[in-house]
Formats: C-alpha cells, structure tokens, sequence
C-alpha cells in the first residue's frame, strides 16, 4: 500500500540521498519551504507558480471558484484569476486605516481551498498518481506548515504522495491557538526514513572563504552545509553586508514580477545589509503589513519583532509604534495574548506619547475582554483600560481625531458591556457613536467606520432577540459592504432563526463562495437543508463539514441522525462511535446510540446507554422517551411511565404523548390513556390515535368528549 513519507536527517545532502531510494510515482514538483525564499506560503506559491498558470487556463471556472487562496498565497497568479475587490480598494483608504483583517482561522481555509483545487486538478490528471516533494520543512512557516499538515490528512497518497523532508528531529509545534499540527500528522501519517551525519559535502574544499560565503548569502541563507555557514560568518561585516547589497538589488528587479520575493528573501537581505536602519526596516514593515492584512498572523509576528530589533524608539517613534502595535495585535490573534501584554508594558515604559498611551488602552482591554484564555478574562479589567482610552480621547486636540477615536473606544466599551451580559448599555454606546459621526462631517471619509457601527449594532440587537432590527442593519451593511462573506453569514442565521430557512441558505451559499471553505458554513447549510427535508443534500454538506473539521461532533451526531433515518445503522453508529471518542459523555450522541442499540435488538445495552445519557444530560427529553420506549417494548409498563412522564415534562409533544397513550392503555388505564390520544388528536388528523382513542373509550367505559365517537 502507497503511504505519505517523512525523511528526517540533519544535512539536505543525506536527505536527497534517502530519498533517492524510495519509490516513488512521477514527480509533480519538488519545492523548498524554507520561509526565508518567500516567506508566508513559499512551499504552496512554488507548487502554484510551477502549475497554476496551465489548470487556470484550461479550468477558469476552478480558478475563479479558489480566486482568494490562488491570489493570497501566489501573488504572481493574481493577473490569472478575477480580481478581489475589498472594502479597503473600494473606499480608496491607505493601509494603514483598515480595520477589518481576516479571522484568525482564514489561513485554514485557505489551506483547505487550496487542497480542493489541488484534488480536482489530480483527479483529472492523466498518468497516475504524482508525487509531492517538499523540502527544508523545519524552517518553513507556519502557514506551509498548516497546508502540509492538512494535506497529510487529507489526500490520498494513490493520488498524491507527499514527501516532507526536514532535519533530525519532529518539527516543534507552533506557539499559541493551533488549529492542524504537522507534528502529529508526520507521525500519523507518514512513513519516517531517517537518517544521520555524513560526510557528504557540497561546498569546493578548494574555494575561498570568500566565495563560500558568498554562495551561502546567494541562497537565500537556506543552503546547510556547515562549511558555507562557517565561511560566511568568518566574513568582514562590512563585506558580508555588501553581499547582501548586491543580492537585495538582484531580488528588487525580480520582484517587480514576483511579489512574494518582498516576504521572504528581499527582507531578509536588506535587513542584514549596508542600509538596514532605512531600506531594511521599510522592507520589514511592508511585510509585516502585508501580512497583517493577509490574516499570515504569524509572520507578522516575525516581521515586527525583526523589526524592533532595528529601530529605535527615540529617534524613529512613529515607526517604532507601528512595529509594536502591529506585532501585539497579531500575537492577540495568534492566540499569543500574553506575549502581546507584555509588548504593551514594554511600549507604556518607552513612550509618552498620549495617543500611544490611548491605543494601548484600548488594546490592553480587549486583551481582557475577548483574547485571553476564559479564566482570565476579566469585563471589569478590560473597562478600566477602555475608560482610560476614552478620556485620553477626549482630550485630544485635533477635532476629526478626538471625535473618531471617542466613538471607536465606546465601540469596545460595548463589546465589553456585552461580556457582562448588558445589551442595553452596549446599544446605547453605538447609538451614540453613530449620532456622533452623522454630526462630525468632516469624518465622511471614514464612513468605513459606519459599518462597522452598524455590524456591531446588528451582533447587539440579535443578543437582545430584536431580530428585525438585526435584520435591517446587516441589509444595509451588506449593501455598503457586498464582497465580504461573513455579513452573509451572519444574516444567514438571523433569518434562520425568523423562520426563513429558504432566504436563509441562500446568504449561507453567497458566503461559502465569498471565501475560501470553512465548516461553519457548510454545517448550516446541512441543518438548513435538513430542515427543508433534502436529506441527500443536507448528508453532502455533513460529509463536506467533516472533511473540513473531522472533530466536529456536532456534525457527526447530524449525520448518524441522518444515516440512522435512511436506515444505515453501521454508518449511523460508526459516525456516534467517532464522535464518543471525542466527546464520551456526550448526551445525544448518547441517546442515539441507545436508539441504534435498541433496533438492533441488543436491549440491556440500549438501556445502559440511554441511562448514561440522562445522567450526562437529565434534561435530554428525547433520551428519556427513548428509554421509555425500550422498558414498554420489554414489558416493564412502570419504569415506561416514568420515563415518559419525564420525557412530556421537560418537552410535550405528540409522539411522547402517543407513545405514553400506549403505555397507559397496556396496564388498563384506559381514562389515562384517552387523555393522552386525545391530546394528540388536539395537534392534527391521526387515524392510529383516534383508533385507539376510541378503543380505550369502549373499553373503560367512558363518556367520550370528541364528537362522532
């Protein structure tokens, strides 16, 4: 059987050695992940860059459904596929002024687009499988690393067999919230080769330490032969910089129409070259923004903190507080909170800036707000900071900046009343805000600023149940505001819960292909169909969300609900078995493995399952009727009563009020059960309980209320 491989050996040379002995199917590309090549998705845009441009001409189509993941990670591509138009292009605003970056997991769906994109062109490949060789993954970013452990999971080594190739030891895991670790996927699903120090040396024993080091600087810093390295740290500084002069001035030509160079090997050389406090730090910057924007969190991280180590504050402030706010904010939306709060208390102690010490405030609560782990969120904390943002705010001297800044820290100080469960104070800072720039007209061009009141004001009024008012702000933020998926999302689930399923999966499809795959919304769109009874459409969309987010037990317990509906017990179980593993004391998945058991005729087991799930969950209404079920079917009519009567008290409905009917009417409480049939009957025409309406009428003797009996 085909298997995934991971060659792990100190020196690039040993590892194309072990390599060279395996077989392996036809190469479709042979890459380098090393970040310092292209920073953020150098491994991908490689990949795309070698065989993009041919499936992108013969399947637009395929282009323009991945459009965000081709541009996003392979920039050279963007002239290929349709354009992204962002509110940022649409508004004319700088950089700088964006507010709105990606969701932390962006680069997650982005993998995953990409790997669809990757398994249709395979899958319509002739010739066989292809094999993907990907080395120097120990220095790749995190971004490649995501992609690839993804793919490790996901695709078939009979379509694609992926060679990872990195140093000695397992990759370590990356720092903060992971989403898909390399490291467990290396060793889930790959064989290891491994390998060992050699003697294998590339470098001409016979050159100078000159021309070593120069061919080290020439790769990019990536080339591992320790003579090379050696040599081009014995080097003059003066020299050595000088080198990376020339080579910065070669990259600056290429990427002109190679844009990917300016994140990965532009910056790396200017920062170690003659011009490093100027052309070095703009290079650095550029690429932490880029990335910032690009939702490449991680690397912006990397980028501002090299940085930093370049600027200093007294003499470059502005640049110096960009570098840091930029670096604290992404290590938030890395999940690296901690690391961010102490960025901030490094910028208090440096600066005394008022407007610096006014963002910090306001970063520092949303800290305590939103992005520390839950035991340490603190609302209480977060308004402190928020509160000392505003003041800060209102004292500021110029007019469109005091008015702005006021209204953006009531907006946190919103969300932070929305922590504390005080919607009506959250609604009257935005109300407020709003009020504010309608009276301020010189704020016209940060009209941005309005929607993003109004998003806010649209999540406010959904909390408090005023779902029209929620219904009509997302309408006009989506008319400002038509291209971005999360809006659609959004409305999607307002209208879900007004009863417009129909209205409601058509803004859920709009935002599927707004955006690169996430299981959210294929996990709606399921429960949408579901509703409106496409089983076979809602069964697609559960296996699409699991594909995407396999530990998602929700979508497995709809699954086996549905699997266990059209009669495929095995499946249904299979995916309840799945999903215990994950969640053991699970109350539905519980309570459907108990039903599954019991149709199985397996009754002892059926019955310990469900009274686990009433354990885990004793306001499971449907576990105890199904327990119910299982003791009348038995014959124990006492323990069936109980259950039912359970059942009807946390959620009467016909079937428990039908099936109690029968209970009753087994141990000849006929009064009871007519009570029960007749209850049905209230809800609508059914022939079995007016059938047996009628019977336990005849048989007890009773007077009966409903007419014709």
């Amino acid at each position: 059987m085909r298997s995934h491989h991971w060659i792990s050996a100190p020196r690039r040379a040993e590892r194309d050695r072990l390599r060279a002995d395996l077989a392996l199917p036809p190469v479709l590309a042979e890459v380098s992940a090393h970040q310092n090549l292209r920073g953020p998705y150098t491994a991908v845009g490689t990949m795309l860059r070698q065989i993009g441009p041919d499936i992108i001409r013969e399947r637009p189509e395929l282009a323009h459904r991945h459009r965000v993941e081709l541009q996003e990670t392979t920039p050279e591509l963007a002239d290929l596929v349709p354009a992204i138009p962002s509110l940022l292009e649409k508004s004319g605003r700088k950089p700088a002024s964006v507010t709105r970056y990606p969701n932390r997991l962006h680069t997650l769906r982005v993998t995953h687009g990409l790997i669809d994109f990757l398994e249709t062109y395979l899958g319509e490949l002739a010739g066989g499988p292809r094999t993907l060789i990907v080395e120097d993954v120990h220095y790749a970013d995190p971004t490649d690393q995501e992609f690839l452990a993804v793919l490790l999971r996901r695709i078939s080594p009979d379509l694609l067999t992926v060679v990872i190739a990195t140093g000695a030891d397992l990759p370590a895991e990356l720092p903060g919230t992971r989403t898909e670790s390399l490291p467990q996927a290396l060793l889930r699903y790959t064989a290891r080769t491994t390998g060992t120090v050699t003697d294998l040396t590339s470098a001409d024993a016979w050159a100078d330490t000159e021309r070593m080091g120069c061919d080290y600087v020439i790769s990019d810093g990536t080339d591992d032969d320790p003579a090379l390295i050696t040599a081009y740290d014995d080097l003059d500084p003066v020299r050595r910089a000088k080198m990376h002069d020339i080579r910065a001035t070669q990259l600056a030509m290429a990427a002109e129409s190679e844009p990917s160079l300016r994140l990965g090997a532009l910056p790396y050389h200017l920062e170690r070259g003659s011009n490093r406090a100027t052309a070095g730090v703009e290079a650095l910057r550029f690429a932490q923004t880029r990335s910032k924007q690009l939702g490449f969190y991680r690397a912006a991280v990397s980028f501002g903190e090299r940085g930093l180590r370049l600027v200093d504050p007294k003499k470059n402030q502005q640049i110096w507080w960009a570098f840091t706010r930029d670096t604290a904010v992404s290590l938030a939306s890395a999940g690296r909170p901690e690391e961010a709060a102490t960025l901030h208390d490094i910028a208090r102690r440096t600066t005394l800036d008022p407007l610096v010490h006014m963002k910090l405030a306001y970063e520092t609560g949303m800290l305590y707000a939103r992005h520390f782990a839950p035991e340490k969120r603190d609302p209480a904390i977060a308004r402190a900071w928020i509160n000392q943002a505003i003041a800060i705010a209102a004292l500021l001297e110029d007019p469109e900046e005091r008015t702005f800044f006021s209204v953006f820290n009531r907006s946190g100080l919103a969300l932070v009343a929305t922590r504390t469960g005080d919607t009506d104070e959250a609604l009257r800072l935005l109300n407020e805000g709003m009020d504010m720039l309608d009276q301020d007209m010189a704020l016209d061009g940060r009209s941005w600023c309005r929607v993003g009141l109004r998003y806010n004001r649209a999540q406010v009024n959904t909390m408090r149940g005023k779902l029209d008012e929620a219904l009509a702000d997302y309408d006009t933020v989506i008319d400002l505001d038509e291209d971005f998926s999360d809006h659609y999302f959004n409305r999607g689930n307002i209208l879900r819960r007004m009863g417009r399923t129909e209205e409601a999966l058509a803004d859920y499809e709009r935002a599927q292909r707004l955006e690169a795959p996430f299981p959210e919304v294929h996990f709606n769109i399921a429960d949408a169909r579901l509703e409106l009874g496409d089983l076979e459409g809602a069964l697609a969309e559960f296996d699409r969300t699991l594909v995407l987010e396999p530990e998602n037990v929700d979508a497995l317990l709809n699954r086996a609900g549905i699997h266990a509906d059209l009669g495929d017990r095995e499946t249904a179980l299979h995916d309840v078995e799945t999903g215990l593993a994950l969640a053991p004391n699970h109350a539905r998945l519980l309570s459907l493995k108990g039903r599954l058991l019991a149709e199985q005729g397996l009754i002892v087991e059926a019955l310990d399952t469900l009274t686990a799930a009433v354990t885990s969950d004793p306001k499971l209404a449907e576990a105890w009727g199904l327990r119910g079920e299982v003791e009348f079917g038995r014959g124990d009519l006492e323990r069936a009563r109980a259950d039912f009567d359970q059942a009807i008290g946390l959620g009467d409905s016909p079937e428990m009020r039908f099936n109690r009917g029968l209970v009753h009417e087994a141990a000849g409480d006929f009064a009871l059960a007519a009570a029960d049939f007749e209850a049905v009957l209230a809800s609508g025409a059914d022939a079995e309980a007016d059938a047996h309406y009628n019977s336990c009428v005849r048989a007890g003797g009773l007077h009966a209320e409903r007419a014709g009996v």
